[in-house]
């Protein structure tokens, strides 16, 4: 049996090889407009997801930084902490976008189920799942979407500095947006600010601002930065007939919790679960999976992404009013022990 995979992006090449590990054949069909990954981005990945992935996708610990530590800050007082997570062992990892691309790339040329192709012939496959946002299947089937454009842009950066023991995440709550540092080895951190405006920053600007926020670390050097709008999505139908939209298609959320590529391995681990039970019932791989796909996981999708909008609202409310409001907020959370390990549950496991 082969399974039918449109785009060339870290979603359909981790599906590829979750997809062959349970023993199909996989037809990738690729977008002849590839970009390649800025060096600059970065993925935030749960306890739970990571285990996911080595187990059911391909080991990747010798790409992860583990942060065992993360501080939540305010503009006011950048010396006093209102929230901290810890785990002794670890709560998430960061990895770079580009490493893990090429990784998977690499694995899946020297495995003989995996094929690339340049177009497609709908009628070879029964199941035919769509991660390409430029594709036709997505234009004409996939438009319809609950949408929201939040006016402001996220620029990234990777930060070069002396060497320290670096596995503290930081984010600081500033009144234009939250300020990520993210460490991705004992000297380079991860630069992540999402800036509310749509005055884009300059390369000076956004160098003074990490100046200002930064705390821990002693500065060698700034690489490229990169920018993109902030958006949210949500598709309305996840499939039409026997093709199936995954990834992003099928979701965005702002980037103030690092969720959304957790979102779409838990979107993964949900459907190579289906698609599992089909093989041990000896049942065929087709478009029935499609509904109970969207069955499992829509509503929880949709539900998840508005908690997350909701906490921008409301930090972005607080910010117009007061920053110290947020502070006030951020502080109440971290000081009730209960809150604190619901909100560390929901961002290891999502909605539950």
């Amino acid at each position: 049996m082969t399974v039918c995979i449109l785009g060339h992006n870290l979603t359909s090449l981790a599906l590829a090889k979750a997809l062959i590990k349970i023993g199909l054949a996989v037809d990738l069909i690729e977008n002849k407009k590839i970009k390649a990954y800025p060096k600059s981005r970065t993925l935030g990945i749960s306890k739970s997801n990571i285990q996911f992935f080595c187990n059911e996708i391909s080991n990747i610990n010798n790409l992860c930084w583990k942060i065992n530590d993360i501080k939540i800050l305010g503009d006011n007082n950048l010396n006093k902490e209102l929230i901290s997570f810890t785990n002794k062992d670890y709560l998430f990892s960061i990895i770079k976008n580009y490493e893990l691309h090429t990784y998977l790339k690499n694995e899946l040329k020297r495995n003989k189920k995996f094929k690339e192709k340049k177009t497609l012939n709908e009628g070879d496959y029964d199941l035919i799942i769509n991660t390409d946002l430029n594709h036709n299947f997505t234009k004409k089937y996939f438009f319809k979407k609950i949408e929201k454009n939040y006016n402001a842009f996220a620029y990234t950066s990777i930060l070069k500095h002396k060497k320290i023991k670096n596995n503290q995440a930081t984010q600081v709550f500033t009144k234009n947006g939250p300020f990520a540092f993210l460490p991705i080895s004992n000297n380079e951190t991860s630069l992540v600010y999402s800036f509310n405006g749509t005055i884009k920053l300059s390369k000076n600007k956004f160098i003074e601002l990490t100046n200002k926020y930064n705390k821990r670390l002693e500065i060698l050097k700034i690489s490229e930065i990169n920018y993109f709008p902030l958006k949210s999505s949500n598709l309305r139908s996840y499939y039409h007939k026997n093709i199936l939209a995954f990834g992003d298609m099928l979701h965005r959320i702002h980037p103030l919790a690092g969720q959304g590529y957790n979102m779409t391995l838990r979107d993964m681990k949900t459907l190579i679960g289906i698609i599992k039970s089909k093989i041990e019932l000896g049942l065929p791989i087709d478009q029935s999976i499609n509904s109970e796909f969207e069955k499992k996981t829509k509503s929880q999708n949709y539900l998840f992404s508005k908690g997350i909008d909701l906490i921008y609202e409301i930090f972005n409310f607080e910010r117009k009013l007061n920053n110290k409001l947020i502070n006030q907020t951020i502080s109440f959370v971290g000081k009730n022990k209960k809150l604190n390990k619901v909100f560390k549950l929901i961002a290891d496991y999502g909605a539950f």
